[in-house]
């Protein structure tokens, strides 16, 4: 297995964890996409390298650009990337807890940082524009061997 395969295989265990600790909380998500419009619900989404990784594995090299601050990803209202969706989107709910919700977001980034760490790749934590943008931009991430 090559080391962009471990860290997808590492993001998609981080995930049934976040996944797990999301189903605890018992969110009371309609699905009805009104988060995936950021600036109309006032938020941002912030995704991390690896998550970018594995994002890009799993829809292919053309990764598409936010123009209108609503997710490409996002047709009629539902999203067409949920099983490969990001950490901040398996968390987050509109009816949620936000404390604890954020109690996961943050052990979640201890977990995308040790992937960075263990492979090594650089750790970045950015708005989800900029992460598409560099995807469209660069291709891929680099994972440099150590």
């Amino acid at each position: 297995m090559n080391e962009r395969s471990k860290i997808i295989a590492e993001v998609d265990a981080i995930y049934r964890w976040v996944d797990q600790q999301v189903k605890i909380l018992d969110p009371s998500c309609r699905a009805c996409g009104e988060c995936c419009d950021f600036e109309s619900f006032g938020h941002r989404l912030y995704v991390t390298t690896p998550e970018l990784i594995y994002f890009q594995h799993a829809v292919g090299p053309e990764v598409k650009g936010i123009s209108a601050g609503v997710c490409p990803y996002c047709i009629n209202g539902k999203c067409t990337v949920y099983p490969y969706r990001f950490s901040g989107c398996r968390i987050f709910s509109c009816k949620g807890d936000s404390e604890k919700e954020n109690a996961i977001c943050e052990q979640a980034m201890g977990k995308f940082k040790v992937v960075c760490n263990k492979y090594p790749i650089s750790y970045q934590y950015v708005y989800l524009k900029a992460g598409f943008e560099m995807l469209r931009t660069n291709g891929q991430f680099a994972i440099h061997n150590s």
